[in-house]
C-alpha cells in the first residue's frame, strides 16, 4: 500500500487522519520564496511553526511527524536542530540544486531522524546521480508543483505524460530507495482521475503519495465531524482501489498510461486555450 502523507497543524484532525490509516503527519515550516515561486499557483502555502510540531508529535502513535524546513540556507543547521528536538520522525528538504546541498542536509541530520528528499527543480534532476551515490538519504519524493514550474511547462503532471517522473523513478530504483511522487485527490475526482493516477504510482513503483488539499480541505471544512467523514469514507475508498491497483496486470498498466496522457494532453490544451482567450 502507499503511504499517505497528509498537511495539516490542526491536533485534531492530524489524530482523525491517523484513526483512519494516514501514514504521516505533515507540519510545513517551507516559506523561504515559495509565494514567489508559486503566486499564480492555486497552491497549498502553509504557515506552521515549530510549535505544531510539539503539539501534534505527542499525539500520535502509528503515524509519523514528516517536517518539510526551508531549502538549505544559513539557518538550516539551528533549524534542523529545532524540528529534531519539536518531534520530527522525518525531516524533508525542499528546493536543492546540488550534491553539496543535500551533503550538507545529510551531515547536519546525522541520523538524528529519516531524511526525505523532495526532488523538484530542474537541477536536481541533472545532479541525480550524483546525489544517489552520498548515501545517508532514506527517501525521495518528486515535487511536481514547482518541478513542473522549473522546466517551464504548463500542468504539473505534464511530467508524468512527458516521461520525467519515469526517468526519474528508474533512477532511484535502481539504488533501491522508496520513493514517490505528487499528490492525489478522492477517489473519482480530481482534474486527472485520482484512479488513473494511482495506477500510474503502482506501475512506476511509487510507495508514496501526498493527499491533496481536494482529498480534505480542512480550511474550508469548518465541522471537525464532517473532516472524520470524509476521511472516514475516502481512505477507504483509496484503500479498496489500490487492492485492484495491487493485482492489475501489464495491460491495464500500459491501457492507463496511453489515458493519462490524452487526459493531461487535453488538460494542457484547454489550459492554453483559456490563456489565449484571457
Amino acid at each position: 500500500m502507499l503511504k499517505l502523507m497528509y498537511i495539516t497543524s490542526n491536533p485534531q484532525i492530524a489524530l482523525i487522519a491517523q484513526k483512519y490509516g494516514v501514514d504521516r503527519i505533515w507540519v510545513d515550516l517551507e516559506t523561504l520564496g515559495k509565494e514567489e515561486r508559486q503566486k499564480n499557483l492555486n497552491s497549498v502555502k502553509s504557515h506552521h511553526s515549530i510549535r505544531d510540531i510539539e503539539k501534534i508529535a505527542p499525539l500520535l502513535n502509528s503515524s509519523e511527524m514528516l517536517v518539510r524546513i526551508n531549502q538549505w540556507n544559513k539557518n538550516s543547521l539551528s533549524e534542523i536542530d529545532s524540528v529534531i528536538k519539536a518531534g520530527a520522525d522525518l525531516i524533508m528538504l525542499p528546493m536543492w540544486k546540488s550534491a553539496a546541498e543535500v551533503a550538507g542536509f545529510i551531515n547536519a541530520v546525522n541520523g538524528r531522524a529519516k531524511t526525505v528528499l523532495l526532488l523538484e527543480t530542474k537541477e536536481a534532476v541533472d545532479c541525480l546521480d550524483e546525489v544517489l551515490n552520498l548515501g545517508g538519504i532514506d527517501e525521495i519524493h518528486i515535487g511536481l508543483n514547482d518541478l513542473h514550474l522549473s522546466y517551464g511547462l504548463t500542468f504539473m503532471f505534464e511530467l508524468l505524460a512527458n516521461g520525467t517522473v519515469e526517468k526519474i523513478c528508474d533512477k532511484i530504483k535502481r539504488k533501491g530507495l522508496p520513493y514517490g511522487f505528487g499528490g492525489v485527490a478522492r477517489i473519482g475526482e480530481g482534474t486527472l482521475p485520482a484512479e488513473k493516477i494511482i495506477l500510474e504510482h503502482y506501475r512506476l513503483g511509487s510507495k508514496r503519495v501526498i493527499l491533496s488539499r481536494s482529498f480534505c480541505n480542512s480550511e474550508e471544512i469548518t465541522s471537525v465531524d464532517e473532516v472524520e467523514k470524509v476521511f472516514k469514507q475516502n481512505l477507504a475508498k483509496l484503500r479498496e482501489f489500490e487492492n485492484y491497483a495491487a493485482s492489475a496486470d501489464s495491460s491495464v498498466f500500459a491501457e492507463n498510461k496511453k489515458e493519462v496522457k490524452k487526459c493531461i494532453e487535453k488538460i494542457i490544451g484547454s489550459i492554453q486555450e483559456k490563456k489565449i482567450n484571457e
